[in-house]
Parts: C-alpha cells; sequence; structure tokens
C-alpha cells in the first residue's frame, strides 16, 4: 500500500510501485484531468506538479511520487478559478482541449519559477508540451495576460 499526496488529500493505494503515476491518478483515484498523451513524457499531457515542479505523470513510477506534494489540474483551483486558467478561457485557447491541462499545469510551474518570463523564456519552458492544434500562440498570449495582471 503506497500513500500519495494529491491535491492537498492522502490517498492510499494498492499497486506496483513500478505503476506509472498517471494510470494511478487517472485509473484509481478518477482524476481525469490528467491526460494520456504518448504514453514516454514526450508531448506534456500527463503533466502534473511534484512539490511545484512540473513532472511528466506517464514516466515517474507512483512510488517515486510517494512523500511527495502532488497537483493535477483539478488541484490548480477547485473552482477552476486559478489565474492561469481565467486566461486561458479569455485568450480562448483551446480548439479540441485536449492538451489544455498539461499545458496550463507546465505554465503554472514557469510562473511559480519565474512570475515575469520574457517570450523567450515563454516559448523555451513551454516548448515540450505539444498541441495537435498549434494553439501555441493564444498559449503565449495566455500567460502573458496572467504576467501582466490583465
Amino acid at each position: 500500500m503506497l500513500t500519495l499526496a494529491i491535491n492537498g488529500r492522502s490517498y492510499s493505494v494498492d499497486v506496483a510501485p513500478e505503476t506509472p503515476l498517471l494510470w494511478v491518478i487517472r485509473e484509481r483515484l478518477r482524476l481525469t484531468g490528467t491526460k494520456f498523451g504518448c504514453g514516454i513524457g514526450q508531448c506534456g499531457a500527463c503533466t502534473v506538479h511534484f512539490d511545484g515542479t512540473s513532472v511528466r505523470a506517464c514516466s515517474v513510477p507512483v512510488a517515486d511520487a510517494v512523500g511527495r506534494k502532488i497537483t493535477t489540474i483539478e488541484g490548480l483551483n477547485p473552482e477552476g478559478k486559478h489565474p492561469l486558467q481565467l486566461a486561458w478561457i479569455a485568450e480562448q485557447v483551446p480548439q479540441c482541449g485536449y492538451c489544455q491541462p498539461g499545458q496550463i499545469m507546465q505554465a503554472a510551474a514557469l510562473l511559480a519559477q519565474k512570475p515575469k518570463p520574457t517570450d523567450a523564456e515563454i516559448v523555451e519552458y513551454m516548448k515540450g508540451n505539444l498541441c495537435r492544434c498549434a494553439a501555441y500562440l493564444r498559449i503565449k498570449r495566455a500567460i502573458k495576460r496572467v504576467v501582466s495582471g490583465a
């Protein structure tokens, strides 16, 4: 039995230690905002935070998550009113929306580390999160909206 701290709650799960964290989050705990994309940590759809730092949940064994403060998109703001979530709506970022929880989690980690990033820093930090709809300019505008306080 492993104990995980996710979104401020404690969960005990009976899974093999090598089980990817993504499957525990989605299938066992039913926190389905975190998405499966590639399964090899390359697309960013499964981005969550460990102690405020972004990680790819598909490539992290659940045993590595024990003792960490894990945040999923559901925990960013329980009412969906985190400044980034509101900026995403204001800038009409999503098209299909599938990758957006991972995009928002990556952006939240960026702003936690660097509250006033430059355009180049935004592009560099976000480049590992892929969007099939190519909403990259709107994603950048939404991040800049939060930075500007609009």
